[in-house]
């Protein structure tokens, strides 16, 4: 809606890209393995173990496949914490957006945690995750990861 204030005219716009994405057999493989309740990466020739995987290795552009269980817990490597959350964030009270190196793996992935507080974060803290009670095969599978 339109609206003048002090000569000038307003409209509120929101900007946004939804889309639908179809996730092949590496993903396919991720997801379906968090409707289990496991978390699984993607073990590199060099022999890291990359979370979530991807198709091909970020540095030699080599196609990789053999997938690997890692965790579930796992060490918060970084972290920001949202003291005041948004209609669209994971969670509807403070939590932090945070990196975690689940155990098992040589990279982290990008999550929440839900601590209860900024003092009750840091970096180093071990966390694990607190699943979805009706898993739809998608990352909210995983409602947040919590202080063990």
């Amino acid at each position: 809606m339109a609206a003048a204030i002090a000569g000038r005219l307003t409209a509120a716009h929101v900007l946004e890209y939804p889309y639908r994405r179809s996730v092949g057999p590496v993903l396919g493989a991720f997801f379906t393995g968090l409707t289990e309740r496991r978390v699984t990466g993607v073990k590199a020739r060099d022999g890291r173990i990359l979370v979530p995987p991807v198709e091909y290795d970020p540095d030699t552009g080599e196609a990789i496949s053999e997938m690997v269980e890692v965790g579930p817990g796992g060490v918060v490597t970084t972290w920001a914490w949202v003291e005041k959350p948004r209609r669209k964030h994971p969670l509807d009270r403070p939590f932090a957006w945070a990196l975690i190196r689940l155990d098992g793996a040589g990279s982290a992935m990008l999550h929440v945690v839900d601590a209860g507080s900024a003092a009750a974060m840091e970096t180093g803290m071990r966390v694990r995750p607190r699943w979805k009670d009706e898993p739809e095969g998608n990352i909210r599978d995983i409602v947040c990861f919590e202080p063990e």
